[in-house]
């Protein structure tokens, strides 16, 4: 496993999208067709050895397909985490303030709908109003998973949601047309509003090329111009389930030294914001 340099990074840095899995501990509770294969890490164990090896301190965790709406495993590795993990839950849009609550005091700090899986249903049910005023009400965030063209229909619901919006792996857009593309230029309307963060994560799923991604570039900078360094945070992804080609933590992490090339601001993006909207410590 490569080390980051010790010069790259600050003392305290969080990786804010990674998926843990203890099948062992936590089975499953659907198909495990978004898990790693067997023998592949994938462990909180193996998250937190992943952390300390590339100078990384802390993560947030979303929960993974294979567990459906159950956060059992999640809330054990963020307890026997020593306060370095938080978690996004995939939740039930009828959960009740009592399980939001119980979430919270296990560490969890939003919820993640998944519109490449469940297209714009979960934003168009009757019971969204009413998910996204429990979600103001216990300060979590609504982490949203679009790609291409998605955010074109997603951006009104969005933007009038009254909820911190965290965008997933820079919005997916698709790297054989450039960022006039309408799915991109949605993501970077919604930036430009200032109540919504974007993750720069996900490089080696929008690049066609192979390490180090540069292809995509072009696109996460284009999203911090957008969003502004403010609303930015780093994450890797890890352990990279559902890939073409093996993907390295560190090459994932290199982005940064060029989407960032100022330490001030790669300190901001890796432990500032995600400390002022996750509330990592």
């Amino acid at each position: 496993m490569s080390a980051v340099l010790p010069s790259y990074l600050p003392p305290r840095g969080v990786d804010c999208h990674a998926h843990v899995y203890d099948p062992v501990r936590h089975p499953y509770q659907a198909p495990p067709g978004y898990a790693p294969a067997s023998g592949i890490a994938g462990t909180p164990e193996e998250f937190l050895a992943t952390l300390r090896a590339h100078g990384l301190t802390h993560g947030l965790v979303v929960s993974p397909a294979p567990y459906g709406t159950d956060p059992s495993c999640l809330l054990d590795a963020i307890e026997r985490s020593e306060h370095r993990l938080k978690g996004i839950a995939v939740v039930a849009p009828e959960i009740s303030e009592k399980e939001i609550y119980r979430l919270s005091a296990g560490g969890f700090v939003g919820i993640r709908i998944n519109l490449v899986h469940d297209g714009l249903a979960p934003l168009l049910s009757p019971q969204a109003p009413r998910l996204f005023a429990r979600l103001k009400e216990a300060n979590w965030v609504c982490q949203v998973h679009a790609h291409e063209d998605q955010m074109v229909a997603a951006l009104p619901i969005l933007r009038d949601c009254g909820v911190r919006v965290v965008i997933d792996h820079c919005g997916r857009p698709d790297a054989a047309r450039d960022i006039a593309q309408p799915g991109f230029q949605a993501l970077l309307e919604l930036g430009r509003s200032g109540n919504a963060v974007v993750k720069l994560s996900g490089a080696f799923r929008i690049s066609r090329k192979a390490a180090p991604y540069v292809d995509a570039d072009e696109y996460f900078r284009a999203a911090i111009e957008a969003f502004t360094l403010q609303n930015c945070v780093w994450g890797s992804d890890w352990p990279f389930v559902r890939t073409n080609r093996p993907v390295e933590y560190a090459q994932v992490l290199g982005g940064l030294a060029r989407w960032l090339p100022q330490e001030r601001d790669r300190h901001q993006v890796l432990w500032e914001n995600p400390c002022r909207i996750f509330g990592f410590r």
